[in-house]
């Protein structure tokens, strides 16, 4: 894995909340690894994503307007039981 790829990300998940930096992050750190490439070019594309939309997504207030993104939002919520 590329260690220059996985600081970017790591970056990229501080969001503006503790909550999201750990949700985030703690995906990045469990499931990222193990990801296939277009997984994880779908989180990479998904931390493009503003910090309101990704609290109702990870809430379940709304749903992401990508199958892909869906997927990470149900792993991540199904991890910390949300």
């Amino acid at each position: 894995m590329d260690a220059s790829r996985i600081k970017r990300l790591q970056w990229r998940t501080r969001r503006g909340t503790r909550e999201l930096d750990a949700l985030f992050g703690g995906w990045l750190e469990t499931s990222f690894p193990s990801a296939n490439e277009a997984q994880q070019q779908a989180f990479d594309e998904l931390l493009d994503v503003q910090d309101p939309d990704l609290w109702d997504w990870v809430m379940g207030h709304a749903k992401p307007p990508r199958a892909d993104w869906q997927a990470i939002i149900d792993d991540i919520r199904a991890r910390h039981r949300l």
